[in-house]
């Protein structure tokens, strides 16, 4: 398929799908910056670390896998894919309120019906403290209440359009390392994992309770080379801090900057830099799969 970003052409066209999740790390804003670097053309497209999936809802892929090992994130993915009106429903269920936020992160989700666990998802991340998703040792939501003018909880138009582009796309719980054993030559593996902290109050690691330290950084790395080596279209996404770009000597580097709003501290959000590492562009010598046929 052709690489291209969906856009709203004026304001009175049907919605675009965008991220109904704030996500720590979100693309949103580098989309534009983006939009050179990205491939050509391309078979399959796989995101295994799918977060808000802001790529993923700009490029439309007509053949897309994504995964991530938060298995609350993917029932939540799959709840707007398959009932999205049981998830605007459940959603119209929840209010703006202190009280009711604790009640609701409280709930265990494995006794919710898959709406509403896909409703509870999305109302605590609306609603919690700065958009974070954060577990504890045990696995369990531990964001505390948010402090909001009028939070925007449900968007039924913006969930119907984002269920329309998920039709069809596959959503699993794994490691990012399955890839390996779907990916081939001429797809396109776009990584964005919990970025390497820029600082002690900018870690944003503990999205799973096994946590994402410097050793899967590096495993990271060596699946990156072996996606590579198969002939496999990768770009990664990672914070511009010292310990990374020697980990991807071999590939091209090209450094955008982002606003972060998304951290525990106030003090600490701002422009920040960083990295997008690919093995294709200037360097690319592999020929890639050729483009689906529109429609």
């Amino acid at each position: 398929m052709t690489t291209a970003l969906v856009t709203d052409p004026d304001d009175d066209a049907p919605v675009t799908p965008r991220p109904f999740l704030k996500w720590a790390g979100g693309k949103g804003q580098l989309l534009r910056q983006f939009q050179p670097l990205l491939p050509a053309s391309y078979g399959r497209y796989f995101e295994p670390f799918m977060g808000g999936a802001a790529l993923f809802f700009c490029l439309q892929p007509k053949r897309a896998t994504l995964t991530d090992v938060n298995a609350e994130l993917i029932d939540c993915y799959r709840a707007v894919r398959d009932r999205v009106d049981e998830v605007i429903a459940a959603l119209g269920r929840h209010a703006y309120e202190e009280a009711h936020y604790y009640k609701v992160r409280d709930v265990d989700p494995a006794s919710l019906t898959l709406p509403e666990r896909a409703a509870r998802t999305i109302f605590l991340n609306k609603t919690g403290f700065n958009g974070l998703y954060r577990v504890n040792s045990a696995g369990r939501f531990n964001v505390p209440f948010g402090r909001y003018v009028k939070p925007a909880i449900c968007n039924p138009p913006q969930l119907r359009a984002c269920s329309a582009a998920l039709q069809g796309v596959e959503l699993e719980v794994r490691d990012f390392e399955r890839v390996l054993d779907h990916a081939q030559e001429g797809d396109f593996v776009y990584l964005d994992p919990p970025y390497s902290p820029v600082s002690s109050t900018a870690n944003f690691t503990s999205y799973s309770a096994r946590g994402f330290g410097f050793r899967d950084q590096e495993r990271l790395a060596a699946l990156f080379a072996e996606l590579d080596g198969r002939g496999v279209q990768v770009m990664l996404s990672n914070s511009d801090v010292p310990e990374i770009p020697p980990l991807y000597k071999r590939f091209k580097i090209d450094r955008v900057a982002a606003l972060r709003s998304i951290n525990a501290k106030s003090d600490a959000r701002g422009r920040v830099g960083e990295i997008v590492i690919r093995n294709y562009g200037a360097r690319r010598s592999r020929k890639a799969a050729p483009a689906d046929k529109a429609g």
